[in-house]
């Protein structure tokens, strides 16, 4: 009896035992998996915005407001590039130089100006000489004595044309050694007085060579010494800024070097225009010095015409 208990007891208890499993298993297998939250489900539904090819508008933006702002963009950056153009041209580099350099700028432009207006003035004044001397030359050559060729040149024109100086110079002398018999005294201090009138003119047409010359010379330097002077600024405001950026560099430079670019170009053209009213110069002084051997010879011929005359009259 005790056996078959047990034995109805571990049945009852084996039968209990698979039941209180068996449901939930099989409430494992049979119930459908747990769905994803709703939110991961809308943002999975909603298709992707396409993203907008380059340069056209997104969705949201009104497509008036792309053109107006790459307008406006590209205004500033024409701006900024018309800016920086102004900035290394000649006019406002020397705005923006130091006073010293515009001072050295400044002087070395008048000076250019000088010498331009040199060659311009001289160039007429030389065209008027020799025109005056090469024809009273021909007068001079052409006359027999020394009034004949007073009456050719005419009254007057002493101070106009050297020959004429030179032929008053002549009359005077031989008018103040009246009753002398020492022609050659006569002609030496003709001579003298010859000598002089040369050198005064050649003093004369002289005028602002030595200006040219002065110009010629020294403008190198002046223009390097404004160059020296703004490179020291420029060294000074690196050290300043801490920085050697071109940008900040180029600028000073840039006006440093212009006063060595005005300096040159100061410099050349007075050199050449020195140079060619010297020669110019020399073909007018031999000129004055043919003038002044005519004029000895129309001396020499009255006084040999005057001892002549006084020997025929002693003859008689």
């Amino acid at each position: 009896m005790m056996t078959s208990f047990l034995a109805r007891f571990a049945i009852v208890l084996s039968f209990l035992t698979v039941s209180a499993v068996t449901p939930a298993g099989a409430q494992q297998v049979g119930q459908p998996a747990p769905s994803a939250p709703a939110i991961s489900t809308e943002v999975s539904a909603q298709p992707a915005p396409s993203q907008p090819a380059s340069g056209q508008p997104a969705s949201g933006q009104p497509a008036a407001q792309m053109p107006a702002t790459a307008e406006s963009g590209a205004a500033r950056a024409g701006k900024a590039v018309a800016t920086g153009l102004d900035e290394l041209s000649p006019l406002g580099m020397f705005l923006k130089a130091d006073m010293i350099v515009k001072a050295v700028m400044i002087a070395l432009a008048l000076a250019s100006v000088a010498s331009w207006t040199i060659l311009i003035a001289k160039s007429i004044e030389f065209s008027v000489l020799r025109g005056r001397l090469t024809a009273a030359l021909r007068k001079l050559t052409a006359a027999k004595s020394l009034a004949e060729a007073q009456l050719a040149l005419g009254q007057g024109n002493s101070a106009k044309n050297v020959a004429s100086t030179l032929l008053h110079a002549a009359i005077s002398e031989a008018r103040l050694s009246a009753g002398l018999n020492s022609d050659e005294g006569i002609k030496e201090r003709a001579a003298s007085s010859f000598t002089e009138i040369v050198r005064a003119e050649a003093r004369r047409v002289r005028v602002g060579m030595g200006l040219l010359a002065t110009v010629g010379a020294i403008s190198p330097f002046v223009g390097l010494f404004g160059t020296v002077w703004g490179i020291m600024n420029s060294f000074i405001g690196i050290s300043k800024s801490q920085t050697t950026n071109l940008a900040v560099v180029a600028p000073g430079i840039a006006e440093a070097l212009l006063a060595t670019a005005i300096g040159l170009a100061a410099a050349i053209p007075a050199v050449i225009i020195y140079n060619h009213f010297s020669r110019v110069t020399k073909g007018y002084l031999e000129l004055v010095s043919r003038a002044s051997g005519a004029t000895g010879r129309l001396l020499s011929r009255d006084l040999d015409r005057s001892h002549m005359s006084v020997h025929a009259r002693a003859a008689e």
